[in-house]
């Protein structure tokens, strides 16, 4: 369980990404425990997160004494072998994956595009729109570009945009809206379409842009605040098909909902006559309940009913192109803070082409961090190798390039990556017009090449690469061979030496006194009043037999209609106790669902009787003691040096 907390906290840290560092080019050894070096920066890194965690800031040669214990115990679980373990190895494994994506990606731009999201959230903007097709190649896809350019100088001379939209565009709804949107809002439309609209000035056109659906051009005629969300109930009856129905058609759907409204009209309930006669079956059953939604995800005339209503009010009868429905205004829902919105922008982000910006600016970091080179001249060589060789041909890729040795590129220390590593990258069989073009061709290659080997070598190679990466894995990995070393040979030996835990026990009674009375005894639920009598009518002729016997039989006989609540609690502890032991007021909730508890035995004690009445405190202090003379042992055992130098220079560093 708190292995779990652990990976589920480490996990949200890396999310948000971890500041670099600031350390010396070279990182010096702090300290050594059991001839295992410490590095400097692991101790400022583990320093500097402990500072941020405390009121009372403490000092570095403090933390120091707390930092060797919990370094001694890390190396006592490596004796132990507890990292060898299988189920801890997948433990550490499994992080090492989850953790690498976060530093693979520029968590910054990601950071930006959530809010930029968010502020576009808060506008909806009025667009105009006219689109061309794309064409089938690129040329044709040049071609489509320029008469969009042209259709613009003839808007900015003067002609009617929505004229020359009936006349060019490709768009299937301008024959209901002649090019006019009309109000749209951020989240709705593709990011690159989007982007363009939020970013043309007011009444201006955009310049002629290309997305995956065609050529596009805008113009935004208006900005409103964003309305937020609404949410409610709907009875629809629909047309019998989807197209060409007649007004016979109509009126007979229209009929059977003026039945279904003036029902309402006459006090029958809204949800009832939904799960009854509404033929959207998969909210019919929730009592016609739609989840909220916001502008432009529903039909317009729905949209405008679902908006226009006040809260808690019914519509009158309406047509859409499904067919007539009455709607429900259940509430309206403004829209939230960034926090309240962030899963669903990150989730819109996730599913579009925005998903691998982060990703491909991190990649241009790391390529920049390694110190990329392409060689120079790489293109003449590659030429000249293919005039020596006749010709660029399937065999100049197998036999010249795959086999050569030329460094086309170096990356890290010094690395040198071969031209043998560009060639399975490269269609043997291209058909290229010359060696010059070919040259070309295989010299722009070796940047997709390079980014897939230096990503490659980046993410093999963090722990030594980047120090946050290893530094949040190292506490990671610490962190989960502490919890086990300390369960193993602190908790868990404490807690279960019950002789050892009754001789402390006796030997301290003073030591555990209370300030006031607790109830000591089992509380008794049940799921209602017949069978609490039943249970307490058994209970009266097995109440001379042990404690243990008494719940086991009642278990037996009653199962889940009842609950028996083991307890020693003062006042305040529990609400149902307070009412039934101390007088306190009466209580209406349930207990865990049981709606009827009283006391199967029990009474008030004002000090403890035996161990078992303060087992937690008991324990504890047995563990404490346990773990003081461990800890004890453990500097006997283990090798303790500090670096007294570099220990000093970064205390002047923190003073």
């Amino acid at each position: 369980m708190i292995v779990m907390k652990l990976k589920v906290f480490f996990g949200a840290l890396a999310l948000v990404g971890v500041a670099t560092l600031a350390i010396a080019a070279t990182d010096p050894v702090l300290m050594k425990i059991n001839n295992k070096e410490v590095k400097l920066s692991e101790f400022e890194y583990l320093y500097k997160k402990n500072l941020e965690q405390q009121v009372n800031k403490e000092s570095i040669d403090e933390y120091v004494d707390r930092f060797v214990n919990y370094k001694l115990k890390v190396a006592e679980a490596e004796r132990l072998g507890y990292d060898t373990l299988q189920y801890i190895k997948k433990e550490i494994d499994g992080y090492k994956e989850d953790m690498l994506s976060p530093f693979l990606t520029d968590t910054e731009l990601q950071e930006q595009l959530v809010r930029e999201a968010y502020e576009r959230m808060k506008t909806d903007v009025d667009v105009s729109h006219i689109m061309l097709s794309r064409g089938r190649n690129k040329a044709e896809e040049k071609k489509q570009i320029a008469m969009m350019d042209s259709i613009r100088n003839c808007i900015l001379s003067g002609e009617d945009f929505n004229e020359l939209v009936m006349k060019y565009s490709v768009d299937r709804s301008k024959e209901n809206n002649k090019g006019e949107y009309g109000f749209i809002s951020s989240g709705v439309f593709p990011y690159d379409f989007e982007k363009v609209v939020y970013d043309t000035p007011l009444g201006e056109l955009s310049k002629p842009f290309v997305t995956d659906y065609g050529v596009h051009m805008v113009r935004v005629n208006g900005y409103r605040p964003n309305d937020g969300q609404v949410e409610v109930a709907h009875i629809l009856r629909l047309f019998p098909k989807s197209s060409g129905v007649t007004e016979e058609e109509k009126q007979a759907v229209k009929a059977k909902i003026d039945s279904i409204y003036n029902c309402i009209l006459k006090g029958e309930n809204f949800d009832d006559l939904a799960k009854s006669y509404s033929q959207d079956f998969k909210t019919a059953r929730d009592g016609g309940k739609l989840p909220p939604f916001g502008r432009n995800y529903m039909v317009k005339a729905f949209e405008n009913v679902a908006y226009s209503l006040p809260e808690g009010v019914i519509s009158e009868p309406f047509e859409t192109p499904y067919g007539y429905h009455i709607i429900k205004k259940i509430k309206n829902i403004p829209l939230g803070t960034i926090d309240d919105c962030r899963e669903a922008i990150e989730k819109k982000i996730a599913s579009d082409q925005r998903s691998m910006m982060p990703i491909e600016s991190r990649c241009e970091q790391i390529l920049k961090e390694q110190n990329y080179r392409k060689t120079d001249g790489l293109k003449d060589y590659l030429l000249q190798e293919m005039k020596k060789h006749g010709g660029f041909d399937s065999t100049f890729v197998t036999d010249v390039m795959a086999k050569s040795n030329y460094t086309m590129f170096t990356y890290g220390n010094g690395i040198k990556a071969p031209l043998s590593l560009l060639a399975p990258a490269i269609n043997p069989k291209t058909k290229v017009a010359s060696d010059e073009i070919a040259a070309a061709v295989l010299d722009a290659s070796v940047d997709r090449v390079a980014r897939q080997e230096i990503m490659k070598y980046y993410s093999d190679n963090i722990v030594d690469l980047n120090p946050d990466y290893r530094n949040l894995l190292n506490e990671y990995r610490d962190g989960t061979l502490l919890f086990e070393v300390m369960s193993r040979e602190v908790w868990n030996k404490a807690k279960s030496d019950s002789k050892a835990l009754e001789d402390r026990f006796e030997a301290n009674r003073s030591k555990y006194q209370w300030d006031e009375p607790r109830f000591k005894g089992v509380m008794i639920c049940a799921k209602n009043d017949s069978i609490m009598n039943e249970a307490m009518k058994m209970y009266r002729t097995i109440s001379s037999q042990p404690e243990d016997t008494i719940t086991s039989a009642l278990n037996k006989k009653f199962g889940r209609n009842i609950k028996m609540v083991r307890s020693v609690s003062k006042r305040g502890d529990n609400e149902m106790i307070d009412y039934i032991a101390f007088g306190g007021k009466h209580v209406e909730s349930t207990y865990q669902g049981y709606p009827v508890f009283g006391i199967l035995f029990g009474k008030k004690i004002e000090q403890p009787e035996e161990m078992s009445d303060v087992k937690g405190l008991v324990a504890s202090d047995a563990q404490d003691a346990l773990e003081e003379q461990w800890l004890a042992d453990l500097h006997k055992r283990y090798k303790v040096t500090v670096d007294k130098k570099v220990l000093n220079q970064l205390k002047k560093k923190y003073k």
